[in-house]
């Protein structure tokens, strides 16, 4: 019975109302979109006289809500919402049961206004709440679009109607307009709540387009032209009355507003490149191309003509953001297959393309943004959930003390009333026996005791809460001084959920990082070089172009060689680099090598710094504009990394100036004017093969046909530190080790690393590799597995140059905090859509992976894998042996492999260090899981692997999950919200953490670039990730320590009162009659007792602030929920019974014992009573003022005033004429005040009911000080203490979970290492990581292009004589050298010797060699 009655409450606590008003539909049907071109008959309902198209081919409006309430809503949903808490209920029957006159005490309106005025402000709290989101969603549903209109075009696809909004429904909507000047992107609007008028747009008001012409007409404009509005133009649309069907034209840095198949684009070969950070959180542009059908739809007119109809047939709306079946049909009937690589999804932003002209096929609630996110949940604090069971278990203490009232007053009158009981006369009547009149004691009791369930309880939270959503919001601590915002508070009841967290889930790219790549550190044949950059402002022209009108001319010749270098590099600008590197011991080396004699060790490395900077400036994909206003270089790349690695080379010197065809520009210091490379093929960069390379071919310079250096063919390779150092050819140990331990040393300062590599190929080898590629390429069968053959050959026997050492411009104060909240216990898992190994790169530079961990990485492999249950198996049998996590019920032993795909388990040396060591367990170092979107899906499918999957990740320091979809960042979250039951919290920026941020206890958006999704589903806004820190250390803290003790301190109060009340019943025959004259009662919550609980809801603090941030592991104490439960609320509740006895039968007693009065009559009822009143007011307030942790002036006041109230009242109604009106305890002044009993029982009672409370305080703080206890003393004696130096038990053994030390230190060498449980390898992490588009649509076209010119038949090349040293591959003009003197003649011969026999190359490996010497 008892497992019943919990398992109905359990349903009863965990029923959501937005499972009764969520607009969730699923989704629809394959859909015809059909485009300029009539709907098919089928699709109209045939038994309607009037034509309506039939409900499946209706289509969801695009305008996206992500509010909760509408007009006609909001009322049934929020009293809903509000009455799944007991005690409103509870209220509502007590308040009807005194409609009825024989249980009515006072006014029954009187008696409901409390209730009412509880419901109304929390209605209020909510709708204000609502509005505000519902002003965001109208800035993003009111962002304005070109979309095609006039002509012929006529779009006949049937949409859905938008919804009347909360917003809509209260205020008109406004007709004003911004002017065009003020115009912004949709994606960046930020109106926190501004009216329409306010909200920029990106209106142009009749005018055409100044790039191509096209007319642009503005929304709404009544004065256009009318010739104009019949031709074929664009008209500015609001997102939300974008139709399924409508052509539309996007702008660069312009987000898509919906789903859109592209028709054409201003880029060569109708490609396009969107950002797609705000949907999957990957940094890397991605190229997407137009459906070449479509390709001749590139304007207006085009657009709308009849003859260019077609339609679209679409799979129906899918979540998965990487699928998408369709095809076009055109008006010749011929369907031509669309893929994703066709689509430009909502949420991503056009970039490096002028414009995009495209059909919209997804709207709204349609589209794969909306889809991947849930409806906008109804969130509610756990210490809100907690009360439930605190006042179900008063309402049963309730029940009880009717239920006896009622018995015994029924047995009594049933034994006394034929006795002839004088009190009884009359009991003879159907409505008023002795044997009904049980049941009505019973019901009145109800009434008499309600108190022990106080409706003024919610009043004060909601109350403290808004004070306390006000504090966070005025923090100047938290306040971003260069955006000027302010953390706000969205939902104002979490504020004590913000104290007991547990896990923090958070979005990698604008959250922790900025997206913005900085070159830190080179190393080139060994030497490394530091640079003594500066960081610029984050505009990245900062650095003030110089205007070009074409490749710039070298400077004189008496011209200082640094001069040169930072001219050189002054007219080139990145948008995503926010610095420039320059370092003055290269820019010297590079004087150096200019100045040097052929053969001199400054010469030598003049050819390495050569080389080095050459592969940077070429080996890449980066396309070269020129700024129109400035007239400077820009280079647009498809990665923050490429731009930083291309951007450094043009600093230092070697700029890249553009590509004309197959043919690669490059100016750099050594040579006289520019060089050129034909480029002949591009190996693609991919997470398998860790590297990229380009081939190209030096072609003759000016005056150069002599020099021998024309027609050598390249090989420019760049990757991970393990992939090159295996191709590398024999013979460059030396250099090796130097760059391994500079790799190391990057890697331990949280750098990305990328090493680089070359090679000259003779023309014949390459002639007949270039053969057996283009067979590769055009293969039928296993074509990438002989691309990947093949390429591997060429990319054998490399020459080492050196490493790169890229910076990920974390938000500041990241890795500090991250730090801080390690050492708080909160475990942070890091979901990011990035590859895997920039999610470990940023894991590093957080300090989230510390120097000493280790890494295990789960994998989702391909076909023949090992599977993902068996990588979780082995895993925990080789790092958690002793867990007991195979003997668990739940989990499939049975399943681990004895040798997975060939590969025993067991530890081994890398060539750093050990994967545990000998001490494992003793070392500080911890686990790390990292695991892909892929294995994540797996593991995803069912329990058994859910189960596995959480008990592997609860044995880890943190988690990373990369490559995950929103969907799956939301399913992780609700993995360990609910298989743990631990508080978790969200924080991201982009639309693709709406569903986390919803899926979560609770939700923090951060305002950053990526619009204001996030933040409009968030429950807490902020600006920068550091704020977190303050926002749960402190302000989380002190909520919870301050709502859990008012809250406990209210039951307490309450039961004092209901204590004496139900004392008396043994003296007034259990007739539920109050001892207490009426008023003080009504009076008990609302003056009395009230303040000093509000008090301690605002004012009280556990520590104070410096300290709590100083001192992170006092979180520990919040977050194990320590502050308010069921064990505390039971103590509270015995204190309050065991001080409402001590105040009632003291007092009882000494007045009934011997009279009070001087004429000796006895003492009457309210003479006594107001006694004790005042005594339980005295001792509530004083109790509560002992509960509180600092005594400020606030809660001097909040504790005496109900003391000073409660004596003035007693003092003046007891001299209220009944002239006025009749009040029971007229003149009891009399007798009070002037009786000693009345002096000396007050403060008797008072301190014997606080002297047991007292005591135990005393004890503690004497011989068992908590750490708070300690801090407070400590911050007392001596307020200017430093409690930085007292983290780690510093704080005189201060208690601190069991957890090690997270730390901003690390080691010269990087420790840690990586376990791929996949395959098995096991390697030291030197920090590699590259973003790149794999297999993207404008690779595939640029390598199809130079593929194409392999078919055709070669030129005959002049045989040019080949220098037999590698090195001599890169060399330097000789106009730079100077000839050598006879004196240097001999030592020069002597160096040539020894780096000729040093550096002669080897023939290129096999193309299966996987180890090197």
């Amino acid at each position: 019975m008892p497992s019943k009655l919990g398992a109905w409450y359990t349903k009863l606590a965990d029923f959501n109302v937005e499972s009764l008003f969520s607009r969730h539909k699923e989704p629809g049907p394959p859909r015809t979109v059909y485009i300029n071109h009539p709907l098919p008959e089928d699709y109209y309902d045939p038994k309607r006289k009037h034509r309506k198209v039939l409900k499946q081919h209706v289509y969801a409006t695009n305008q996206v809500i992500t509010s909760k309430y509408t007009v006609l809503t909001f009322l049934p949903r929020n009293l809903l919402e509000q009455f799944r808490r007991i005690a409103n209920i509870f209220f509502l029957t007590i308040a009807i049961l005194q409609f009825f006159p024989i249980f009515s005490t006072v006014s029954p309106g009187l008696v409901i206004l409390p209730l009412l005025i509880v419901l109304t402000i929390t209605g209020l709290k909510d709708g204000y709440e609502d509005i505000k989101r519902h002003q965001s969603d109208r800035a993003v549903n009111n962002s304005q679009v070109r979309v095609l209109a006039g002509g012929e075009f006529r779009n006949e696809n049937a949409m859905a109607s938008k919804s009347k909004t909360f917003v809509r429904g209260l205020m008109p909507k406004s007709k004003k307009r911004k002017s065009p000047e003020n115009a912004a992107r949709p994606a960046s609007i930020h109106t926190d709540g501004a009216d329409l008028e306010t909200i920029p747009t990106m209106t142009v008001e009749g005018e055409t387009d100044i790039e191509d012409g096209e007319p642009v007409e503005e929304v709404g404009n009544i004065f256009h032209h009318h010739g104009r509005s019949r031709r074929p133009h664009w008209r500015m649309t609001n997102w939300e009355d974008v139709r399924v069907g409508d052509v539309v034209r996007i702008k660069e840095d312009e987000s898509f507003p919906a789903d859109i198949l592209i028709c054409s684009t201003s880029e060569e070969e109708n490609v396009a490149y969107v950002e797609t950070k705000n949907l999957d959180g990957e940094t890397n542009l991605k190229s997407r191309s137009a459906c070449p059908p479509l390709t001749r739809l590139d304007s207006a007119r085009a657009c709308a003509s009849k003859q260019n109809a077609f339609h679209v047939e679409c799979d129906r709306p899918d979540t998965n953001l990487y699928k998408l079946n369709a095809a076009v049909v055109t008006s010749d009937g011929k369907k031509h297959a669309v893929d994703t690589s066709m689509i430009l999804l909502r949420g991503t932003v056009l970039r490096n393309t002028r414009w995009v002209i495209g059909v919209v096929l997804f709207t709204g609630t349609d589209t794969k943004i909306v889809l991947n996110s849930g409806a906008t949940p109804s969130k509610r604090s756990r210490v809100e959930r907690e009360m439930n069971p605190q006042v179900f278990i008063n309402l049963l203490i309730l029940a009880v003390m009717a239920v006896v009232c009622g018995i015994i007053d029924s047995v009594l009158e049933q034994r006394y009333y034929p006795r002839g009981a004088p009190w009884l006369y009359g009991d003879n009547q159907s409505g008023n026996n002795p044997t009904i009149n049980g049941l009505i004691t019973a019901i009145f009791a109800l009434i008499t005791f309600q108190n022990i369930v106080p409706i003024s309880l919610y009043i004060s939270i909601e109350v403290v809460r808004t004070c306390q959503a006000l504090f966070i919001y005025f923090d100047r601590e938290m306040y971003y001084e260069k955006t000027d915002q302010p953390t706000l508070s969205r939902t104002w009841n979490l504020s004590d959920d913000l104290g007991q967290i547990e896990y923090i889930f958070s979005d990698k790219t604008g959250t922790l990082t900025q997206n913005s790549m900085v070159f830190r550190r080179c190393t080139v044949a060994g030497r490394v070089y530091h640079g003594d950059m500066k960081d610029g402002s984050d505009d990245s022209a900062a650095v003030a172009p110089a205007l070009i009108t074409g490749p710039a001319s070298p400077p004189a010749k008496s011209s200082p060689q640094s001069s040169m270098v930072s001219s050189l590099a002054s007219d080139v600008k990145v948008e995503a680099v926010r610095a420039h590197f320059s370092d003055a011991t290269l820019q010297a080396d590079i004087a150096a090598a200019q100045a040097a004699v052929v053969g001199t060790p400054e010469d030598a490395h003049g050819r390495m710094l050569n080389g080095f900077w050459t592969v940077l400036a070429l080996c890449h994909t980066a396309l070269v504009s020129v700024d129109p206003r400035t007239n400077a270089i820009q280079y647009k790349a498809q990665s923050p990394d490429e731009a930083a690695l291309v951007q450094a080379a043009a600093d230092v010197g070697f700029i890249f100036r553009g590509r004309d065809r197959e043919v690669l520009t490059l100016e750099t210091p050594f040579g006289h004017g520019v060089e050129k490379f034909e480029l002949l093929n591009i190996l693609d960069f991919t997470s398998a093969r860790k590297r990229m390379s380009v081939i190209v071919r030096k072609l003759a310079g000016k005056g150069e046909e002599d020099d021998g250096r024309d027609g050598k063919v390249y090989v420019l390779c760049k990757g991970a530190d393990n992939v090159i150092m295996e191709r590398l050819s024999p013979g460059q140990g030396e250099l090796e080790r130097k760059t391994e331990d500079h790799l190391a040393e990057f890697a331990s300062e949280g750098l990305r690393t990328l090493t680089l590599a070359y090679k000259v190929v003779p023309e014949d080898e390459y002639e007949a590799w270039a053969t057996r590629y283009n067979a590769a390429i055009t293969a039928l069968d296993e074509r990438e597995e002989k691309v990947e053959a093949v390429s591997d050959e060429i990319e054998q026997g490399l020459r080492l140059l050196g490493a790169t050492a890229i910076e990920d411009r974390l938000q500041d104060g990241v890795p500090e905090t991250i730090a801080d909240l390690k050492e708080a216990d909160i475990k942070i898992w890091v979901l990011t859509g990035d590859k895997l190994e920039t999610a470990i790169a940023i894991g590093h530079s957080t300090n989230l992976i510390g120097r000493d961990d280790n890494i295990i990485i789960i994998r989702g492999g391909a076909e023949g894998s090992v599977p993902v249950y068996a990588q979780m198996l082995n895993a925990v049998e080789e790092f958690f042996p002793k867990s007991g996590i195979l003997q668990d019920d739940g989990v499939a032993a049975d399943e681990l492999p004895q040798d997975s795909n060939g590969y025993p388990l067991h530890r081994v040396t890398t060539g750093m260090s050990e994967l545990v060591g000998h001490n494992n367990g003793g070392r500080p170092g911890g686990f790390v899981l990292v695991i892909d979107g892929a294995a994540l899906g797996h593991a995803l499918l069912d329990e058994k692997n859910k189960h596995l999957l959480l008990r592997l990740a609860m044995q880890c320091e943190g988690v990373i999950c990369c490559r995950v979809s929103p969907l799956q960042k939301a399913l992780v979250v609700k993995l360990v919200k609910e298989g743990v039951g631990a508080m978790t919290l969200a924080i991201g920026d982009g639309a693709n953490d709406v569903s986390m941020i919803q899926a979560a206890d609770v939700g923090v958006g951060i305002s950053g670039e990526e619009g204001l999704q996030a933040v409009n589903s968030s429950d807490y806004a902020i600006a920068q990730f550091r704020f977190l820190k303050r926002l749960l250390l402190v302000h989380g803290h002190w909520s919870y320590a301050r709502n859990g003790n008012m809250i406990v301190n209210f039951f307490y109060k309450n039961i004092i009162c209901i204590g004496v009340l139900w004392w008396f019943q043994f003296f007034c025959a259990w007739s539920s009659q109050y001892v207490i004259e009426y008023t003080y009662l009504l009076f008990w919550n609302t003056f009395w007792t009230i303040a000093p609980v509000i008090g301690i809801g605002l004012f009280d603090r556990i520590v104070d602030d410096h300290v709590l941030m100083a001192l992170p592991e006092l979180y520990h104490r919040s977050k194990s929920h320590e502050y308010f439960g069921i064990k505390l609320f039971l103590i509270y509740m015995f204190d309050g019974v065991v001080q409402s006895a001590i105040i009632f039968f003291i007092i009882l007693y000494t007045y009934d014992t011997t009279t009070s009065r001087t004429d000796g009559y006895a003492v009457y009822l309210y003479e006594f009573s107001t006694t004790m009143v005042i005594a339980a007011v005295m001792a509530a307030d004083l109790f509560n003022g002992l509960n509180t942790h600092v005594w400020t002036g606030w809660i001097f006041f909040a504790v005496f005033l109900g003391i000073v109230l409660v004596w003035a009242y007693t003092a003046i109604y007891s001299i209220i004429s009944p002239g006025w009106f009749v009040t029971p305890i007229y003149g009891n002044d009399l007798y009070l005040f002037t009786s000693a009993y009345f002096y000396l029982s007050i403060p008797l009672v008072v301190v014997l009911a606080l002297l047991p409370r007292y005591i135990a305080k005393a004890y503690q703080f004497s011989f068992s000080p908590s750490d708070m206890d300690r801090a407070r003393w400590i911050a007392k004696l001596d307020p200017t203490h430093d409690f930085k130096k007292d983290r780690h038990g510093g704080l005189a053994k201060v208690k601190r979970p069991a957890t090690r030390k997270a730390s901003l230190r690390r080691s010269a060498l990087y420790n840690g290492s990586r376990t791929d449980m996949s395959t098995g390898l096991r390697e030291a992490s030197r920090g590699f990581d590259f973003a790149a588009e794999e297999n993207g649509v404008a690779i595939q076209r640029m390598q199809s292009h130079l593929s194409g010119r392999l078919t055709q038949t070669p030129e005959p090349r002049k045989t040019r004589r080949h220098h037999t040293s590698l090195m001599h591959g890169f060399s330097i003009s000789r106009t730079l050298r100077r000839k050598k003197r006879a004196s240097e003649t001999e030592h020069a011969e002597k160096i040539a010797e020894e780096s000729s026999s040093r550096e002669k190359p080897s023939p290129p490996s096999s193309p299966h060699k996987s180890s090197r010497s």
